[in-house]
């Protein structure tokens, strides 16, 4: 029995052993990190979270699933930060089949410790359109020189556009070079926009290999030598055990408010809302609606890469149109739809994918905000121009009579309350008089005048 119980200790202290990496790493932990959709900062902020999640759980690797048609260069930048910062290898997969990794997402690809593709995508397309586009140079006619034309000098021939495209060019380089992929053709990519298939990339050396599924990922990573966090170390994926790290409430919202349509939205509701609080003080709602959207509208569009001059043209369009709506004039009202279109016009600095401001959504917003304005105006238009139902415009000419009188002054009766009168006239209890006037609290009487046959009634 003793020999029995060593035994059953020893294959328990066996059992609880981490596994080898030559032995097929069974029972290791892979993340997934999807991004599906433009690069921005909800995308940044889950792969943030999906790496601490996997240095924490200790996991083998974290794939990074790809299917973007490209994003913002500030979330492009902090993802490829994170990734050369983590200490967990990251495996850049661009799939499902189908699918791209265009232009931010080829920095990012490039970035991972493994890159790989599903048959039937596409990689490349990684000139910096959002910095106002370039238009690759032209060969010379016999085409001996594109290539050195396309390096030398970018077609538009702009300083700032030479600039910008040669750090997007060194960026693309440095990662290739760390990573020990196709640094010319990834130049192309930026220079020229060239794109490459699943297959063809593995030709030029751009990814490592072509997989079917996540399966078929894991098997080929097995075994790979990788360097992170300092160290350079085999990989044993084979047979993991693979989690999908879902996005939190707070990225769900990200995604939703850095829309750059959804964040104007939002402002004008925060601005109408306080509006019609500060018209209606006590309905709350508005106030607090109008405050919640207003504050995330502004932080949306904090987090998004804008033009503040163009911003500062949309705010002022729409307190035109708010005084519009309580001081009626054409000016006011054309100016402020001119101003918040010309602000919506320069607001993003970007043309990125993803990130585009819709006309329809400004033009709507646009007219709505005239419309709510002119319809507002017509109201007080048509208020001003009705008697007066309240003070003392609306006394002249009422009926009161006369309770007492003495030397000129008494008190008399009208709208049901007492009040204290004066008069040119002799007048004394029980006679009917007309307000012609209020002064200090003191009504100005006379006495009334019967209609005469001919003064606009029959006798």
């Amino acid at each position: 029995m003793a020999l029995f119980a060593a035994a059953l200790g020893v294959a328990a202290v066996l059992g609880l052993s981490p596994p080898k990496a030559e032995e097929g790493g069974r029972g290791q932990l892979v993340l997934t990190v999807e991004i599906d959709g433009a690069i921005g900062p909800a995308s940044a902020r889950l792969l943030e979270e999906g790496l601490a999640e996997a240095k924490e759980r200790k996991a083998e690797a974290v794939i990074l699933q790809m299917n973007t048609p490209g994003g913002l260069v500030t979330s492009m930048r902090e993802m490829i930060a994170d990734i050369l910062a983590s200490p967990v290898p990251v495996i850049g997969y661009v799939a499902p089949s189908g699918g791209h990794a265009a232009s931010a997402g080829t920095y990012i690809l490039y970035a991972t410790h493994v890159a790989a593709m599903a048959p039937g995508t596409n990689i490349g397309a990684a000139t910096p359109v959002e910095f106002g586009g370039l238009t690759p140079s032209q060969p010379g006619e016999d085409g001996k020189d594109a290539g050195k034309d396309q390096k030398t000098a970018p077609a538009s021939g702009d300083a700032m556009t030479a600039k910008i495209t040669n750090d997007a060019v060194a960026l693309i380089r440095s990662l290739a070079e760390l990573r020990g992929r196709n640094a010319e053709w990834a130049e192309k990519a930026v220079r020229e926009a060239a794109s490459l298939s699943a297959n063809a990339a593995l030709e030029q050396r751009v990814i490592e290999f072509v997989a079917r599924d996540t399966a078929e990922l894991l098997q080929m990573s097995n075994g790979r030598i990788v360097e992170a966090g300092g160290a350079k170390r085999p990989l044993a994926t084979r047979d993991a055990v693979v989690e999908k790290v879902e996005p939190g409430w707070l990225i769900e919202l990200l995604s939703v408010i850095t829309d750059p349509n959804v964040a104007v939205i939002l402002m004008l509701i925060g601005i109408y809302g306080l509006v019609f609080e500060f018209s209606t003080p006590g309905a709350v709602a508005p106030g607090v609606i109008g405050t919640i959207s207003l504050l995330l509208g502004l932080y949306a569009l904090n987090l998004l890469p804008i033009n503040y001059a163009g911003l500062g043209l949309m705010l002022l369009g729409l307190i035109f149109l708010v005084i519009e709506a309580f001081n009626p004039t054409v000016v006011l009202g054309l100016g402020g739809v001119t101003a918040f279109l010309l602000g919506a016009a320069m607001l993003l600095k970007v043309d990125s994918p993803g990130f585009e401001l819709s006309w329809v959504v400004t033009g709507t917003a646009a007219a709505l905000s005239l419309g709510l304005a002119l319809l507002t105006g017509s109201y007080l238009w048509t208020a001003r121009r009705r008697p007066s139902r309240v003070g003392a415009q609306a006394m002249r000419g009422l009926p009161a009579e006369i309770l007492d009188w003495s030397g000129g002054e008494g008190h008399v009766l009208a709208q049901g309350e007492r009040w204290r009168a004066r008069a040119a006239d002799n007048l004394a209890p029980g006679d009917t008089v007309e307000v012609t006037g209020i002064e200090d609290l003191v009504l100005q009487v006379e006495r009334r005048k019967l209609r005469q046959p001919g003064d606009g009634e029959r006798p």
